[in-house]
């Protein structure tokens, strides 16, 4: 029997919910009763639609929120361990494991080292002076999603991020309208993909997430959260959006849209 790509798509979210681990595409082909092609062909499929991000060897990187590789945040269960994608996705996973009641989110402030973690449940957000920081525009999010959720990250506070900058000489991209900057309780109160464990793929943010992201957030992440939303409802239906950038010959640019793991990244 075929599996259609939401099948995959699915049983990658369960598998990362259940065990914290990407599964293998020799994995999904046994147990959704497929070829291990066939299963390389719909995960690249997949990956032209943004629901997971693969290397060149078709080995899944992330599944938003989650991540197959460690970028700054661990969300430990009670007997689970996840790697977090961004500031954003580890304030997510709580609403995708609902076998878990709270889970503790843990980073390090990149300025400074000190550590940071919170209890997180699917009620509230948690509070505290801690502050998030996006480097990249929204706009170019998807140009290297890796960088971009890597460089995602939580501040003990502005003065960290303006030291975080300097001292590596980056390129503060905010915009002239609004600071890239979150305060930790909006950026928790603007995740909530529990949809994507579901059949079929659904959004369900909290009803004020637009409105926090759009008074609160930086420049264009209401934009960003609306479509991903978007993107979560009904079939996985590839839809390439990588206007900018050049398509491989036969397929969609998300083809070489792949993460090239090299000595500077993760960069932390």
């Amino acid at each position: 029997m075929a599996a259609d790509d939401e099948q995959v798509r699915l049983a990658i979210y369960q598998g990362f919910a259940t065990t914290g681990a990407a599964p293998e595409a020799d994995g999904l082909a046994t147990s959704l009763g497929i070829d291990t092609s066939a299963a390389r062909e719909q995960l690249r499929r997949l990956a032209c639609a943004r629901h997971v991000v693969l290397d060149e060897e078709d080995r899944i990187v992330m599944a938003h929120p989650f991540a197959a590789v460690p970028l700054g945040f661990s969300v430990m269960g009670t007997s689970t361990l996840w790697w977090g994608g961004c500031a954003w996705d580890s304030f997510a996973i709580p609403h995708l494991v609902d076998h878990e009641p709270d889970v503790l989110v843990a980073t390090r402030c990149p300025a400074c080292d000190t550590p940071h973690a919170w209890v997180v449940n699917r009620h509230q957000p948690p509070d505290g002076p801690q502050v998030a920081h996006f480097l990249v525009p929204v706009t170019h999010m998807w140009d290297d999603v890796v960088h971009t959720c890597t460089h995602q990250r939580i501040f003990c506070g502005e003065a960290c991020v303006g030291r975080w900058l300097e001292a590596g000489s980056i390129a503060d991209t905010s915009g002239a309208n609004r600071p890239r900057r979150q305060h930790i309780s909006a950026t928790s109160a603007s995740t909530a993909p529990s949809g994507r464990c579901d059949r079929p793929c659904s959004s369900s943010r909290p009803p004020a997430t637009y409105d926090t992201v759009s008074r609160c957030g930086p420049t264009g992440i209401a934009d960003c959260c609306a479509r991903r939303a978007t993107r979560c409802r009904g079939s996985s239906t590839p839809r390439c959006r990588g206007a900018t950038r050049r398509a491989a010959p036969g397929g969609c640019a998300a083809r070489r849209r792949v993460w090239r793991p090299t000595a500077q990244s993760p960069p932390y």
